[in-house]
């Protein structure tokens, strides 16, 4: 089995400049990183990752934690865009990606820090925490495992986070509406133990404030983020509150769900009852009518998550806060109430 010795005799170079161009380092000049990346082809040269872990005492693995990982979260894809994001940023960096799924009984019996020490990852970015998660405190006060956290913006030492803008996305939805003579708008939200809710809800106020519209309680509605959440929380406003004339969801699943329920009660969207989504999954474009929403980056969320961890685990930032923007999707399921 071919070594990096037998590389840098090949190559003509010295061993650390061998170790320096295999590992990504960019003090080696592209020529010679070519030259040497050709003659480990030639020689069939594989790294041994338990040796190469031995000598410089880094694994160059991090790990994604998800909680509740299920099949019901398919259909939004939310998770899987996510991971594609930060598996292309960590390959392109050298790094491995390992998968762990989580929930609160898990978190219970085994700690973060004992997770990563077991798996031998060296930092972690963790995706769907909610707010009383047992995970959560600990995550920021531990100090042995640097970590991202998505949607959640708490940073410590040795955390960080990356996350949409909520509040201000879920603003300009509101706006839409208002823009289109929308006044009784309802609103959809996932559960009081999300981050995003929170914020989402926030910023449904501001733009009902912005507007001097009252803000009113009993319009908003928990879905819990799930599609037949959606469709219950549909229901009680149609019962509870039928001079409503736009619904605003906190996530592309909820108003899908509220969409099934109108056409099953012979609504029309948005002939009857406008919608507005959050997220911008795949199937918003495809669905009838195709959904207006606030499309976040999913993909490049994970991807700047996973160059964030990895400069804080190569001592490169002490940035620990990322906030990225989204934009309104305007498609088929808002109407405009001005224009008759």
């Amino acid at each position: 089995m071919a070594t990096i010795k037998d590389i840098a005799r090949k190559a003509g170079v010295s061993v650390t400049t061998v170790s320096r161009a295999l590992n990504g380092y960019d003090d080696v000049n592209e020529t010679t990183r070519k030259k040497i990346k050709q003659v480990a082809e030639e020689l069939a040269y594989s790294p041994n990752a338990v040796a190469r872990s031995l000598v410089s005492k880094k694994t160059r693995t991090i790990g994604l934690i998800i909680s509740d990982i299920n099949r019901a979260g398919a259909k939004d894809a939310f998770a899987y865009e996510v991971l594609c994001g930060i598996n292309d940023r960590a390959g392109d960096l050298n790094y491995d990606l390992l998968l762990f799924s989580t929930n609160p009984s898990k978190q219970m019996e085994k700690s973060y820090t004992a997770l990563c020490k077991e798996r031998n990852v060296e930092g972690a970015i963790i995706s769907g925490l909610r707010l009383d998660d047992p995970y959560l405190q600990e995550v920021i006060d531990q100090n042995s495992f640097p970590c991202v956290l998505i949607d959640i913006p708490r940073t410590g030492d040795n955390v960080a986070y990356i996350a949409s803008d909520s509040r201000a996305g879920a603003a300009t939805a509101v706006q839409h509406l208002l823009d289109y003579g929308h006044a009784e708008i309802a609103m959809i939200n996932g559960h009081d133990q999300a981050y995003v809710s929170r914020e989402r809800l926030a910023g449904y106020k501001d733009a009902l404030e912005q507007a001097n519209v009252p803000f009113r309680e009993e319009l908003v509605y928990d879905g819990g983020f799930t599609e037949d959440g959606g469709a219950e929380a549909m229901y009680q406003i149609l019962l509870r509150h039928p001079q409503a004339t736009a619904v605003f969801c906190a996530s592309d699943l909820m108003a899908l769900g509220a969409m099934r329920t109108l056409e099953k009660t012979g609504r029309r969207v948005p002939g009857d009852i406008s919608i507005v989504g959050f997220d911008d999954i795949n199937i918003a474009s495809y669905c009838s009518p195709k959904l207006t929403t606030i499309r976040q980056d999913k993909y490049e969320m994970g991807y700047r998550g996973a160059q964030l961890l990895i400069d804080m685990l190569d001592d490169r930032t002490d940035n620990r806060k990322v906030t990225l923007g989204n934009q309104l999707i305007i498609r088929e399921s808002t109407r405009n109430l001005r224009e008759g």
